[in-house]
């Protein structure tokens, strides 16, 4: 741990980095309310800062940068308390009184609201297959051996799967619209996490289309969880160099890396991770900010935002925390 004084000089240059991504010199360390010693002092401190690796000095005549440790000591020690200003959490209210069609559309705007609210990339993973119950489910006939399957969850999501019928089953009107109300007798207000196994039904046909069915919807549910990014080209031009820029647009495509890094970080406790920490090499100048979200009172989701480690964290966490409380009471109310 540092010193009173020593954590007031680096709290002023990392507050002072992140306003004006310049190397921070004395002189702007003594012009903050925080720091009441002379600029000679605050040198010297700068100094001891940098050799126990807590700053940066790019050049000989330049003033000094946080660096990955200085920005965990500022996050874990100086941060005061975490809260957004009037105008901001209006716009975040009128955000989500919004009309939302889908549960999907909603999570893309999500992610691009929170984007622009922070200036980093947005991230937000769609609610796990737990928090999703099924609301109806229905066979449409397309063709002698296509059946189209109509999934509609709780929280407005419908899904779309094309189900191919074997040649040697016949199946007539009559047969779908038996499996049709066989289905929803006993899938109806069941969770896709923990779904039933469906009895049979003593009709050849009826069976065959269930099982069809319940492949389908396991399948959906070991890939249910979607990442919804918005905010890339922001991103984009806060990083340097175009090699570093591509790798991280890269990874942000990348739906199962995404997914592996957010529940990462919040099964480690943390809600921030600054460059290496978050243990991707192309993610070394970022840091990312996740809270998770809640369905009913219980964990369902995540939201984040992906941005430099000259992220003002103060308003990330800020932003983050409100934005995912009110995701999570729009999604209880449905």
């Amino acid at each position: 741990m540092l010193d009173e004084r020593k954590a007031g000089i680096l709290g002023a240059v990392v507050e002072a980095y992140i306003e004006t991504a310049q190397p921070v010199g004395s002189s702007s360390v003594a012009r903050s309310e925080s720091v009441d010693v002379s600029s000679s002092t605050i040198r010297n401190e700068m100094a001891l800062l940098e050799s126990e690796g807590y700053l940066d000095q790019p050049h000989t005549s330049a003033g000094r940068v946080p660096t990955e440790k200085a920005y965990r000591f500022f996050v874990d020690n100086l941060l005061g308390p975490v809260r957004l200003d009037r105008v901001e959490n209006q716009q975040i209210k009128s955000f989500f009184d919004r009309s939302h069609i889908e549960i999907e559309q909603m999570l893309q705007e999500t992610s691009n609201f929170l984007a622009a609210l922070t200036g980093s990339a947005g991230v937000v993973l769609s609610p796990d297959s737990d928090h999703q119950t099924v609301r109806s489910v229905h066979l449409v006939d397309l063709s002698l051996d296509q059946i189209l399957l109509v999934l509609v969850t709780s929280n407005g999501v419908v899904e779309k799967h094309s189900l191919d019928i074997s040649k040697e089953v016949l199946l007539n009107e009559t047969d779908l619209d038996k499996a049709n109300q066989y289905l929803s007798k006993h899938l109806r207000g069941f969770r896709l996490g923990s779904l039933p196994e469906v009895p049979p039904s003593g009709n050849i046909n009826v069976d065959y289309l269930v099982r069809e069915v319940e492949k389908t919807l396991t399948s959906l549910v070991q890939t249910k969880e979607t990442v919804y990014v918005g905010g890339t080209s922001v991103l984009a031009g806060s990083l340097s160099g175009p090699e570093g820029i591509r790798k991280v647009l890269d990874l942000l495509e990348r739906q199962m890396i995404v997914v592996s890094l957010i529940r990462g970080v919040i099964d480690r406790g943390l809600s921030v991770v600054i460059g290496t920490e978050t243990g991707v090499d192309h993610l070394a100048e970022c840091s990312l900010v996740v809270a998770p979200y809640e369905i009913d009172g219980e964990a369902a989701g995540s939201i984040g935002i992906l941005g430099p480690t000259r992220m003002d964290y103060t308003q990330a966490l800020a932003t983050v925390g409100i934005v995912g409380r009110s995701l999570g009471d729009h999604l209880t109310e449905g």
